[in-house]
């Protein structure tokens, strides 16, 4: 079975796409697997297998491989005699901004492409925090209170501390701080800001419990990983985070009750369906008092969560015989054809 797997990107996350790509793809036994590189100039580049390594990226040795270009269908590589169509379901391993913001799914449904990933208003809904608040709220799935504030509201926080800063469109926890104090605040806005123009302000609270399942949804039934229970001081930070994306054994399985995991099986189902259909999503939850709240949707996870499947391999061939497909729309031009005739032309 053909798939191709995209990764890079133009987005703070570029170098964590890469080392997910590269763990996904010894992951994949029984593919035929192409590997599809996106620069921070949004230029494709076709990558050979042995060269699938985070140094082939970071020395430039990919602008020696072909450059392909999107077209209808799939990737057009052109030459001096001809051109060759590469033309394959695609799974798409770019985090945060192009990958998760909206940008790819909309391309690769403008060519006609089939792929792995959330579709263009899953990235809405996903890839701003603030927004995610929404839909999870609608839904009648809790989250933690919070405030949205951008440069011009930085005074007039009401939030008590100690309370956690981070930019509503980014993840791998870049940007966030906690702030326990009036002293440390500047600074940690200040750092917010560097990366986004909209913060996140949510009480913080210590020693809380926190849990991760993924899943997708293939022909009407959901799958479901594992519950994950991340081992982590007061939050994960972006280096505990950046080696989850390099994670390839699966994890231990959290040492919680039946009905908890139903728990957090009913929140997962209530965000997943049916907006995330044809993507492997992870959500992060805590659990208050018996009650579960969502933190997050991570519709690109690290490594696409492979070390939470028992069977990765199996749930990405269930996943690709299931994709969503567009309708298609064909123009008759009969409306044109009519008055042209009535006008006897």
């Amino acid at each position: 079975m053909k798939l191709a797997l995209l990764f890079g990107g133009a987005s703070y996350e570029h170098e964590i796409s890469i080392v997910s790509a590269i763990t996904v793809k010894g992951k994949l036994k029984g593919f035929d697997l192409s590997f599809i590189f996106c620069d921070q100039d949004h230029r494709f580049y076709l990558v050979d297998a042995s060269k699938m390594k985070a140094t082939t990226f970071s020395r430039g040795e990919h602008l020696k491989m072909p450059q392909i270009f999107l077209t209808n269908g799939g990737f057009e590589q052109r030459g001096l005699f001809g051109s060759k169509m590469h033309t394959m379901p695609i799974l798409n391993i770019i985090h945060g901004g192009d990958g998760e913001d909206g940008s790819i799914a909309a391309l690769f449904d403008f060519y006609g492409i089939s792929f792995i990933g959330p579709r263009k208003e899953a990235s809405m809904f996903s890839f701003d925090k603030h927004y995610t608040k929404w839909l999870a709220n609608s839904l009648g799935v809790k989250t933690l209170p919070f405030e949205a504030i951008t440069q011009d509201k930085r005074n007039a926080i009401a939030t008590p501390y100690p309370f956690i800063v981070k930019p509503s469109r980014l993840g791998s926890s870049i940007g966030v701080s906690i702030v326990r104090e009036p002293s440390e605040l500047e600074y940690a806005l200040d750092v917010g800001f560097e990366f986004d123009e909209v913060l996140l302000i949510e009480p913080f609270i210590s020693g809380v419990k926190e849990y991760n399942l993924a899943g997708f949804s293939a022909r009407g039934e959901i799958t479901y990983s594992i519950v994950e229970e991340p081992q982590k001081a007061e939050f994960l930070d972006f280096e505990k985070k950046y080696l989850d994306f390099s994670r390839s054994s699966t994890v231990a399985e959290a040492s919680i009750s039946e009905a908890l995991v139903k728990q957090l099986q009913n929140a997962f189902k209530t965000i997943y369906s049916p907006l995330f259909e044809g993507a492997l999503i992870r959500c992060d939850f805590f659990e208050i008092e018996g009650e579960v709240y969502l933190n997050e949707v991570n519709p690109i996870p690290g490594s696409m969560a492979n070390y939470l499947f028992e069977d990765f391999n199996g749930s990405i061939t269930k996943l690709l015989g299931a994709l969503p497909t567009k309708k298609e729309i064909r123009v008759q031009y009969d409306y044109i054809h009519s008055i042209s005739c009535a006008k006897g032309k």
